[in-house]
């Protein structure tokens, strides 16, 4: 793994979540623990840490909280560690009973360089079988104005619900346990005021089923408000007189889990992930609810100049998935379901709503125009239309190899749609001579040629048919301009407009193991075998495909890649080449991701005139290229920002 300085982050910081060894009411050996992990955070580069609800004292003390001995010991030892830790660059947020004009609040205790920069009281107390929070602790209302008090041996500590912090440019706040479970948390208000980053000190006990129920909230919390959540809960050590604490700690970002602890542990745990400033100021410069709010007056920050040498050397740890646009493993069926379904919901409305009496396309025996059959035969059945409805045609040209001519007939015959064979040799022929263009040069004009002879088959066919003709492009090539204008990049609906090519394939096999009859299985499965080619230039002296489209425009996965994070969350190519080295560390060198960056960018600026005349098509993720909504640039837009940058990188 590669290391980068402090001040290479890219918009990462690095948090940690720490569930500590603890006795329940023995505030040294238990503010020893956490010492002992704030300094193994340290040593690994973390700027804020959090740890578990009342982690000083322990959260079942129970009727030992009126004791004043208990409460005045965690002040004592919480300043002895402020001491003892007082070089240490890093924040930590710890939990303590406080009592403040006569009162005794559950509290978080922002913690940095020696000082307590702020106190967190929690806003909703559960009162009910297991808990009697009430019976010890005072509310403190997220309306109330935030207070000075005092704790620990120091005066004027800012004490409020309402209050959010901003350490080394990470705006953030603090929520205890239950505030999470309120109809509307304290986060929520949070966020309006700015923070990016929350932080839950929880002691939540155990219950079959509650992990994944509180899993979903914080999931929820984080993805409502755009932002990333951090929840440390109590572990072994905490008093299982009635209930036991299994030791729950998660770090989310964006609704995305990003690091777990490991449940009923009988040792210390220590969870650290990065967060992603960039990705989610992008996020949010696309959502309206986050706009100037008025009430943010409650705030304090708190900065100091930092050193390259304060922290570790910045190493980023969470996982970066080299294909952002295949379902994950864990709901892989389901979402494959959910999209093909998006694909065939929407040509159905469009056949139903234009009265279309036959779908008509082209079939190479490739996958992009396999799947978008596949989605035909699949939108006839779901309409009771019969399969006959759906004409396939073939249009064997220049390069077409026997193999794929076979299977795209196999495929049609066992799908038990309508089959025509068409061959466009002649006409380009035909059309060579009428243009006067010499048929041995292999130029774009011989390969666009038999690209707008097939549309324009097609096209006729539709009028005479009384039909539809479906588009079989997908997103990868829209994004690169890999079409022909006129041509191919022309259908009356583009069923694989949303579709990357990465997903394509993916796709397809699904459709072959779930949806589809023994007979047609075969024949899916060496399309899937086969290179992704246009095959527009003849076949080599074997019979097979001499033209690779990934040899000219460059892999698929890395385009998809570069696609998904400068639609998505609209990052610069230095961080999306930083995202690259991680996840291609394996595959690609640096040199070759910057290569294939540098074309990604300069294609995709330079045929963006393609896409601001595509067809109607349907929209699958967050990411899509429509001109009517999801992508709006105007054509002649320079590259030249981008690509300087990327020189720069070299």
């Amino acid at each position: 793994m590669e290391y980068y300085e402090f001040s290479e982050k890219y918009g990462f910081h690095k948090v940690a979540a720490a569930i500590p060894e603890l006795r329940v009411a023995d505030c040294e050996f238990n503010v020893q623990q956490i010492e002992k992990l704030i300094v193994a955070a340290n040593q690994q580069g973390v700027e804020i840490i959090c740890f578990p609800e009342l982690s000083i004292t322990g959260y079942t003390c129970g009727d030992l909280f009126l004791q004043k001995a208990l409460v005045t010991k965690g002040g004592d030892e919480l300043y002895k560690l402020l001491d003892r830790t007082a070089k240490l660059p890093l924040s930590f947020i710890v939990g303590a009973p406080v009592e403040v004009n006569s009162k005794l609040y559950n509290c978080a205790i922002l913690c940095q360089k020696g000082r307590i920069r702020g106190i967190v009281p929690k806003v909703f107390l559960p009162n009910y079988s297991e808990f009697y929070e009430k019976r010890w602790f005072e509310s403190y209302p997220l309306d109330l104005p935030s207070i000075q008090a005092e704790y620990a041996n120091y005066t004027h500590i800012e004490f409020g619900s309402s209050l959010t912090f901003e350490f080394n440019d990470i705006p953030f706040a603090i929520e205890i346990c239950e505030d999470l479970w309120s109809v509307i948390p304290p986060s929520s208000q949070h966020v309006l005021n700015g923070a990016r980053l929350i932080f839950n000190l929880s002691a939540s006990d155990e219950l079959i089923g509650k992990q994944q129920y509180v899993k979903s909230l914080i999931s929820q919390q984080s993805a409502r408000c755009q932002a990333a959540y951090v929840y440390a809960a109590a572990g072994f050590g905490e008093s299982s007189t009635d209930l036991v604490y299994a030791g729950n700690a998660y770090i989310y970002e964006n609704g995305k889990l990003l690091a777990e602890s490991k449940r009923f542990q009988l040792k210390e745990q220590l969870i650290i992930s990065e967060i992603d400033l960039d990705l989610l100021n992008a996020e949010r410069k696309k959502n309206t609810t986050f706009i100037s709010n008025p009430d943010s007056k409650h705030c304090s920050s708190f900065d100091y100049s930092l050193y390259d040498d304060d922290f570790a050397p910045f190493e980023l740890s969470r996982f970066v998935n080299p294909t952002p646009f295949i379902p994950a493993t864990d709901n892989y069926n389901e979402s494959c379901e959910e999209i093909f379904s998006i694909q065939v919901a929407g040509l159905a409305q469009r056949v139903v709503h234009t009265g279309a009496k036959s779908l008509l396309l082209g079939i190479s025996g490739g996958l992009d125009s396999t799947l978008a059959l596949l989605v035909c035969v699949k939108t006839c059945d779901k309409l009771g239309l019969p399969r006959e409805s759906v004409c396939g045609v073939t249009m064997p040209g220049f390069g077409t190899t026997k193999r794929t001519h076979s299977n795209a007939l196999q495929l049609m015959k066992s799908l038990g749609i309508t089959v025509k064979e068409i061959s466009i040799v002649a006409a380009c022929e035909q059309h060579f001579k009428d243009i006067d263009h010499n048929p041995a040069l292999h130029d774009v004009t011989y390969e666009n040629t038999q690209a707008r002879e097939r549309t324009q088959i097609l096209m006729d066919l539709a009028n005479q048919m009384n039909g539809l003709v479906i588009g079989t492009g997908d997103m990868s090539e829209l994004a690169l301009g890999w079409a022909t204008y006129n041509g191919d990049h022309i259908s009356m609906y583009g069923v694989n407009s949303g579709i990357p090519k990465t997903l394509v394939r993916h796709l397809v096999k699904w459709v072959a193991d779930t949806q589809m009859e023994e007979t047609s299985k075969a024949t899916l499965s060496d399309i899937l075998d086969t290179p992704v080619s246009p095959e527009l230039l003849p076949a080599n002296d074997q019979g097979q495909i001499s033209q690779f489209t990934e040899d000219v425009v460059g892999p698929y996965e890395l385009h998809d890649f570069f696609l998904f994070y400068t639609l998505r969350y609209g990052f610069t190519p230095t961080k999306i080449y930083f995202l690259a080295q991680h996840a291609f560390k394996s595959k690609y060198n640096n040199p070759t991701i910057l290569k294939w960056m540098a074309v990604f960018f300069r294609r995709f600026f330079s045929q963006q005139f393609k896409r601001s005349c595509i067809p109607d098509g349907t929209k699958v993720g967050s990411v899509n290229l429509s001109p009517r909504g999801d992508w709006r640039m105007p054509s002649d837009a320079s590259a030249n920002l981008w690509l300087k940058e990327i020189e720069e990188l070299r």
